[in-house]
């Protein structure tokens, strides 16, 4: 039996538009997901498992086996909860870009603008 290369899966988390106007920390995201991602229930098990989370000017990467089942939702659960912790949650979201990418966005309130140009012509 010949043993293949072990796949792997990798999830990225886009924080682009935050980090340029430089609401958000990605160092500090980082940190906060090195320390919370949990591996069988149990946390700070990433080297172990062989997980690892690397970073760009503004892009997270993590990187996991294909045979742990990583979760990306639990990826995007961490991501909101540290929005809350910063206070960023009012003004930024976790929108999944594409089948392994999240992308922190800021909420489009120009609807809301409309609405009122409207009762001003009034």
């Amino acid at each position: 039996m010949v043993k293949g290369k072990k796949s792997i899966v990798k999830f990225v988390i886009d924080c682009t538009q935050p980090v340029d106007d430089k609401v958000l920390d990605v160092a500090s995201f980082e940190k906060y997901l090195h320390d919370r991602i949990k591996i069988g229930g149990k946390t700070n098990a990433l080297a172990a498992s062989n997980v690892t989370i690397t970073r760009d000017r503004t892009k997270l990467t993590v990187a996991s086996p294909t045979e742990l089942k990583f979760s990306k939702r639990q990826l995007k659960y961490l991501s909101k909860r540290y929005l809350k912790k910063q206070q960023l949650r009012d003004y930024l979201r976790v929108v999944a870009a594409s089948k392994n990418t999240y992308e922190l966005r800021y909420f489009s309130i120009a609807a809301g603008d409309d609405e009122e140009e409207e009762e001003a012509e009034e």
